[in-house]
């Protein structure tokens, strides 16, 4: 299967009450061609825990001003460039959306 953000926002905009959205914020990670500290990568390798994942996406719709909280992982072997996560907020006002999707993404990592 191949998700593209496009998707996660369309399924936002299909299943939310959009009379509470003002703005939908989106996170596209992808596979670079170093670590953190600098090593040279040619490839990452993903898996997904399935449940710590939903328990994460629950936990951030439930914050103020958040009408929805999508989100999709790539898993198996992800070349250079390749979409890897994909995170998509949508809510009421930046000062709510922005905070949850930063979040989000880090504890999705």
């Amino acid at each position: 299967m191949s998700m593209k953000l496009a998707d996660l926002v369309e399924k936002i905009k299909q299943e939310t009450d959009i009379a509470k959205v003002g703005m939908i914020v989106c996170h596209n990670g992808v596979v670079r061609g170093t670590t953190r500290d600098g090593i040279q990568a040619e490839y990452l390798e993903i898996s997904v825990d399935s449940s710590a994942m939903h328990k994460v996406l629950e936990d951030m719709r439930r914050e103020p001003g958040i009408a929805a909280v999508e989100a999709y992982i790539h898993t198996g072997r992800r070349n250079l460039g390749d979409d890897v996560m994909l995170v998509a907020v949508a809510g009421d006002i930046r000062e709510n959306v922005f905070p949850v999707l930063e979040r989000t993404v880090n504890r999705l990592k």
